[in-house]
């Protein structure tokens, strides 16, 4: 259930530019590892990559929940792209949240599609354990220096622009700060394209900083709050993910069931098998369930309550139901679903990725335990 006529009319637009769009090209795209940028301006021109910012600066004004129900439509015809527009909505975070209103005179390029963002937060042994990062920012008159390199970077190479988080001091996670810097300038290089098993038209890739230099009047909030922004973000990118998922899910959902029901043996479709119907409708409930997680954590959010516990259980649960579904979607078209002429073997590869960014799953059970034990003891 939508909250008003105006996010249906939203949902139904996106549905649109999905079946016109998006569905036709997701196939040979991923096919040949193209990264779809004209499809970013598509949707950035279509209102969809600013949603849940303010109009004045060029966003749609939504609410969470209608974001990622957004989203979510756009997961179940191509997860790269809905990957993109939550990397993308969780790189414009930094700058909504903690910018000076100069700053801000960014956002309407990066919420119109103009400018498309990176997330450039991990590295090589700073993943799961992001305050162990290593790259440095070190002041240079009215500039910083950077040296260092991140790895496992959507958008790599491809962005207009990365949110950076970089170490300017030895203090633990309290030595770390933001940036937002340019998509191109002198000092930053890119590795290739890493070669990965699914989300192939959506370019990973190292980003290497040799003593690239920075505006200081790009740094984000004072030195050393770095690390607080980070971790507020990906509160709300893991919801971002969550959505994805579903919408992964619910795809694989759909093809299943309309083959079950088209495919005949024996006589009958083989949807009036009973084994089938049961492993139907447990992935049904599985997707049910993910969705009705993740809307919760969103409007908590959208009221100002406290979710970042709610959010990883969003996360864990969507993310475990799309590997789950999938894999189960492909066993219900049998051979055919192991081949690349549909689509369940390529959302089957794409969903065990959910399970690793944005906070690998075991980590979501680590910071749902420390919500726990802190309201023990509260």
């Amino acid at each position: 259930m939508l909250p008003t006529p105006e996010a249906e009319e939203l949902v139904a637009l996106t549905r649109d530019i999905v079946r016109k769009e998006l569905a036709p090209r997701a196939a040979e795209a991923e096919e040949n590892a193209a990264f779809p940028r004209e499809v970013f301006r598509l949707l950035g021109r279509s209102g969809l990559l600013g949603l849940p910012y303010p109009e004045e600066h060029g966003g749609g004004g939504q609410p969470y929940e209608v974001y990622l129900q957004v989203l979510e439509e756009i997961a179940a015809a191509w997860a790269s792209v809905a990957v993109g527009v939550s990397v993308h909505t969780l790189a414009c975070f930094p700058l909504f949240t903690y910018g000076t209103a100069e700053q801000k005179e960014l956002l309407p390029d990066m919420l119109g599609g103009e400018l498309l963002g990176g997330y450039a937060l991990s590295e090589a042994q700073a993943g799961s354990d992001a305050a162990a990062l290593a790259t440095r920012a070190v002041r240079d008159g009215d500039a910083y220096r950077i040296t260092g390199t991140k790895m496992w970077i959507t958008h790599g190479g491809e962005a207009d622009f990365y949110v950076l988080f970089a170490r300017t001091s030895g203090d633990g996670g309290r030595g770390i700060s933001c940036f937002l810097t340019e998509g191109a300038m002198d000092g930053l290089s890119f590795g290739p394209p890493e070669r990965k098993m699914g989300l192939t038209g959506s370019t990973t890739a190292q980003l290497h900083f040799d003593g690239a230099l920075v505006p200081a009047s790009r740094r984000l909030a004072e030195e050393g709050r770095g690390f607080p922004i980070a971790l507020s973000a990906l509160d709300s990118g893991r919801l971002g993910i969550a959505a994805c998922a579903v919408g992964l899910a619910q795809g694989a959902l759909d093809q299943a069931v309309a083959h079950a029901a088209d495919r005949r043996q024996f006589g009958r479709p083989i949807i009036d098998n009973q084994g089938l119907q049961f492993l139907l409708a447990d992935m049904a409930a599985a997707v049910d369930g993910a969705r009705a997680a993740y809307l919760d954590a969103a409007r908590r959010k959208d009221r100002g309550l406290p979710f970042a516990r709610q959010a990883s259980v969003a996360k864990l649960l969507a993310t475990d139901a799309a590997m789950k579904v999938t894999t189960d979607a492909v066993q219900v078209l049998g051979g055919y679903g192991y081949t690349r002429d549909f689509p369940v073997e390529r959302y089957m590869r794409e969903a065990k990725v959910m399970q690793i960014f944005e906070g690998t799953n075991q980590i979501q059970r680590m910071v749902i335990a420390r919500h726990l034990a802190k309201s023990a003891t509260a």
